[in-house]
């Protein structure tokens, strides 16, 4: 069987028996990176490529329990912004895995996976209200404006969060929320986590070449990670910064023959 549709039914068959789908692609040449992670998310399982040594021992040594052996099916997380506290918010990344805010409470709707020892990190850009100068303005919705209160019960609250997600042998989903307080500290003052996984948000950014950034610096990306290294155990987080410096490099050459064509 080859053709998608057929795949996809006999992936989710299994899937509803209790035998989930992990996919490792191998080799380069005619790679459908998609097309097998399509098939790992049909199959409530993870999607990896191995393209050398360093990667197979990541993957089959080092993250082989959280690999293979998934805790949580139909991971969903959503989280709403009080209005009263952020002016503008965007999600960076996650396109290919958006859901209609619909489809959180629907157990129809497929969700991620976490296996064991996984973690996930999601990076909000914010602008709080009253720091809104140089955002393109709407006009304020007619129909939905609502009577002010004096009182406020959520002023120190600047989000909730939610998680719904599967035990793997059940086909019901259970919640868990948690708000958010209006408590801020500097980069500098994070963990090394935070401060690392905003570097790489940052260098996206950059790859993209999104607009948005105050500055489309690399240096300034590079020395965020490259001071946020802490326990590096494999070599990834070093082996990302090096990753990093050579796309600096191609920038700065890709920049220096524009303004010589000029």
């Amino acid at each position: 069987m080859s053709d998608n549709a057929g795949l996809e039914k006999l992936i989710e068959e299994k899937k509803n028996s209790g035998v989930f789908l992990s996919v490792l692609g191998y080799g380069m040449g005619n790679y459908q990176d998609d097309k097998l992670q399509i098939l790992a998310d049909k199959g409530n399982g993870n999607h990896a490529y191995i393209d050398d040594i360093q990667e197979a021992i990541k993957v089959l040594g080092t993250e082989f329990g959280g690999t293979i052996h998934t805790l949580a099916k139909d991971v969903k997380f959503q989280i709403e912004f009080n209005p009263e506290k952020v002016a503008y918010y965007r999600l960076l990344g996650y396109e290919n895995r958006m859901l209609d805010k619909e489809d959180f409470n629907n157990d129809a709707k497929d969700g991620g996976e976490l296996g064991m020892g996984h973690q996930m990190t999601a990076i909000y850009e914010l602008v709080i209200k009253g720091d809104s100068e140089g955002l393109l303005q709407v006009d304020p919705l007619k129909y939905q404006a609502k009577k002010k209160s004096k009182s406020n019960p959520f002023g120190d609250e600047l989000a909730t969060i939610k998680f719904r997600y599967k035990d793997p042998d059940s086909s019901k989903s259970k919640k868990w929320e948690q708000p958010i307080f209006d408590q801020w500290k500097g980069i500098s003052e994070t963990n090394e986590n935070v401060r690392f996984s905003t570097a790489v948000a940052y260098a996206g950014m950059l790859l993209r070449k999104l607009s948005t950034l105050d500055s489309r610096s690399y240096d300034k990306m590079l020395a965020l990670a490259s001071t946020s290294l802490g326990n590096d155990e494999g070599g990834y987080k070093a082996e990302f910064v090096e990753l990093m410096k050579a796309a600096s490099l191609l920038r700065e050459k890709e920049i220096s023959s524009v303004e010589a064509n000029r």
